[in-house]
């Protein structure tokens, strides 16, 4: 599988912005790319600033 990077998904929603494409005024397919970019966006940039030392004694939200 390939994943995007946190920057490529941050480059990829420039993109979006830079084209003024924006939730309310997205066609179908434009609006489910968007809402997918912002979620995975959301996901990598929690697991990146993750402190992996909340995850002693078993205490980790992975």
């Amino acid at each position: 599988m390939n994943d995007f990077s946190l920057q490529e998904l941050n480059t990829l929603l420039g993109v979006f912005a830079k084209a003024g494409i924006q939730e309310q005024a997205a066609s179908p397919e434009e609006l489910d790319l968007l809402v997918r970019l912002q979620h995975a966006q959301a996901e990598r940039d929690e697991i990146e600033n993750m402190d992996f030392d909340d995850c002693l004694g078993g205490a980790c939200k992975l």
